[in-house]
């Protein structure tokens, strides 16, 4: 199986480099060469624009900034896609903007895949990133073998677009923590409660998160770089309030969040880190929350191996 990949940003270079260390026979483009470069030097090929991608590869996988990119990206690869073709969308997207899309590469006698991945840039280095993956069972089967190579864990969630609404709302929910638990470190340090044990009251009770053991890290150090910027987490939580909207759902935090995204990015700009919400905190109050011993990088130390899907409990 000759595999495509487009999109090299913080997590797709990484994901890239998953398929490379594992033996795919990998193209890769983006319209950073300096990207390519580096996936390029682990072994391998570079791509010469989408539509060649796809011209010369069984699957084509795409992680990108964006619908409007998404989209644009698939425009040039429809004309060279038929049967035998797969197009695996591994970004964060609009769940209805991918059920089109992939009922357009379906007409062309293709298979399309709504692929979201979890879990953190640190993760998607080592291959034990979490997958989800929309499509009809047949395809499933058929990518399921190339999503083991790039996901620790992988969850079949039903039809097109099913992995894109389930993805929004775990991005939604990462986000919402990140603002509690800034506001939770904050208030202790208020107290004079010292920081490192208030890391690790939360990791220990029933308040802590997988955002609370890998962010507040990076926040405490003062690294505040968990390569996920203010405009990516506005695209996602923006996603998650369209749902509730779609269905008039009132929501109460999500607005909240949202404001929250936005004054940050007007403080610290539009790519800041999302861990450098912190600072609004840290600015109000002339409090410095930080602490000693803490990581200044994330990294996965769960050994990689081969993922698997996961099965969904059923009651006797």
């Amino acid at each position: 199986m000759k595999v495509g990949f487009i999109g090299l940003g913080a997590v797709g270079a990484k994901l890239a480099g998953t398929l490379v260390r594992n033996g795919i026979d990998l193209t890769v483009f983006d319209l950073d060469r300096d990207r390519m470069a580096l996936l390029t030097g682990q072994g391998a090929l570079a791509g010469h624009g989408p539509a060649q991608v796809m011209r010369d590869c069984d699957v084509v996988i795409t992680s990108l900034p964006s619908p409007a990119a998404s989209q644009a990206v698939l425009d040039q690869l429809l004309p060279e896609i038929g049967p035998g073709k797969t197009w695996i969308e591994m970004s964060t997207t609009d769940p209805e903007a991918i059920k089109l899309q992939v009922a357009a590469v379906v007409a062309k006698g293709g298979h399309g895949a709504d692929c979201p991945v979890s879990g953190g840039c640190h993760r998607a280095a080592t291959g034990n990133i979490s997958i989800f993956a929309g499509c009809d069972r047949a395809t499933f089967e058929t990518i399921l073998p190339l999503l083991t190579h790039l996901g620790r864990r992988v969850l079949h969630t039903g039809d097109v677009g099913s992995a894109s609404v389930l993805k929004v709302m775990t991005n939604y929910l990462a986000t919402a923590h990140l603002a509690t638990l800034c506001e939770a470190m904050t208030t202790m340090a208020a107290h004079g409660i010292d920081l490192a044990t208030t890391y690790e009251a939360i990791k220990a009770s029933s308040g802590t998160s997988f955002v609370h053991e890998t962010e507040s890290q990076l926040i405490l150090s003062g690294s505040r770089d968990v390569d996920f910027t203010l405009d990516l987490v506005l695209k996602d939580v923006g996603l998650f309030q369209a749902l509730a909207d779609a269905k008039a759902i009132p929501l109460e935090m999500s607005p909240k969040v949202i404001e929250i995204v936005k004054d940050g990015q007007a403080r610290f700009g539009d790519r800041a880190q999302s861990d450098r919400l912190i600072e609004r905190l840290e600015d109000a109050t002339g409090l410095s929350i930080r602490a000693d011993g803490f990581p200044m990088e994330l990294i996965d130390d769960e050994p990689e191996e081969r993922g698997q899907e996961i099965t969904r409990a059923v009651s006797p």
